[in-house]
């Protein structure tokens, strides 16, 4: 999947478009085996890092990989739901990649304003996802890859280019689609989000 969805190329544009800095709070929500963590941590080893994700085999893959690399995070298994939001404080970054078109709606725009109550007043978004498919072939491509492995309920509206607009309902004030990135499943765009 690493290979058909660029990911060298989008991860490494959303980790210049993140710009992470050492008195970040950074939370990555499904974070997966970590490998955006292991990117954002080399890249600046004195931000902190969390990770997110419900499941602890994922979890403990990336706790390795970032002690591997001599990077410190913390951890938590669960969904970014009102207890973790409770339990958290606020981080000054959010990121996740690859989480959102595979919930339904009404999960994106929970985890949206979730994301929006954890962040403090000068926090950011970033996401990385399968954005609007906007021309015959990505439509087409992301209907044979995407929406075969993970339907269509939760996966059209993204196509159908629903993010911009539910983050701007989370409460960000400012949401730019930095860029979009053509793979042979459909198309990814990089979104920026700010709170003031």
């Amino acid at each position: 999947m690493g290979l058909l969805t660029r990911e060298n190329t989008w991860r490494s544009q959303l980790i210049d478009i993140v710009d992470p800095q050492p008195h970040d709070y950074i939370l990555d929500v499904g974070c997966g085996t970590g490998s955006l963590m292991a990117g954002l941590g080399q890249r600046e080893p004195n931000a902190v890092l969390i990770g997110l994700d419900p499941d602890p085999n994922v979890l403990a893959i990336a706790q390795k990989k970032l002690e591997n690399l001599g990077l410190g995070a913390s951890w938590r298994q669960g969904f970014l739901d009102d207890e973790v939001v409770d339990s958290l404080g606020h981080v000054t970054k959010i990121v996740s990649s690859l989480v959102l078109h595979q919930t339904p709606l009404n999960e994106k725009a929970t985890i949206l304003t979730n994301s929006r109550k954890v962040l403090g007043e000068n926090g950011s978004l970033f996401v990385a996802d399968y954005g609007e498919q906007r021309s015959k072939i990505m439509r087409t491509l992301f209907r044979i890859t995407v929406q075969t492995l993970d339907g269509i309920n939760d996966t059209q509206p993204n196509a159908d280019g629903c993010l911009p607009k539910l983050i701007k309902s989370a409460g960000f004030h400012y949401v730019e689609e930095h860029c979009v990135i053509q793979t042979v499943t459909g198309s990814l765009s990089l979104y920026k989000a700010l709170v003031g």
